[in-house]
């Protein structure tokens, strides 16, 4: 399955660092943006979460919240999140379960070795639980900043 823009958000529940729960459902009548990522720690993912991190002020002015989500067990993904003081919530969907509703657990290859996992990619989720915005097969560098010229060019701020 391939989300586009105007789809409804695919429902999801995952646990998230800090001892939360997020939900589609806790989002309601919010707009939001979701990132899935590859594996907590390592250098592509640090620097997309640290971006994000970063843009939470201005994110959380328009009262935009940030999810990310990643395969990786919720006790790496404390570590994560502890170790680069990010404050909003990194979800572990560990069975892959909400990566395949978003279309995000994907056949990938290396080194001429096929294997399955997690495609870079962000989707931002509109008040009325519509997707607005996706981004798939994510470069890291500038991402932030062009999800944030969106946010702005949807009028949400």
């Amino acid at each position: 399955m391939s989300l586009v823009e105007g789809d409804a958000a695919p429902d999801f529940q995952m646990p998230a660092t800090g001892g939360r729960t997020v939900s589609l459902d806790g989002y309601k009548g919010k707009p939001f943006i979701l990132y899935f990522y590859p594996k907590a720690d390592t250098p592509g993912c640090t620097k997309e979460a640290c971006a994000f991190q970063e843009a939470m002020p201005h994110l959380e002015q328009i009262g935009l919240d940030v999810i990310g989500a990643s395969p990786d067990k919720i006790k790496p993904i404390e570590k994560f999140a502890a170790k680069y003081g990010l404050t909003f919530p990194l979800a572990s969907d560990e069975g892959h379960a909400v990566a395949d509703r978003y279309g995000t657990w994907v056949e990938k290859s290396m080194y001429g070795r096929k294997y399955m996992g997690m495609e870079r990619s962000t989707f931002l989720i509109g008040a009325d639980g519509k997707v607005l915005k996706v981004w798939r097969k994510v470069s890291v560098t500038g991402h932030a900043d062009a999800v944030m010229e969106a946010v702005k060019a949807a009028k949400l701020v």
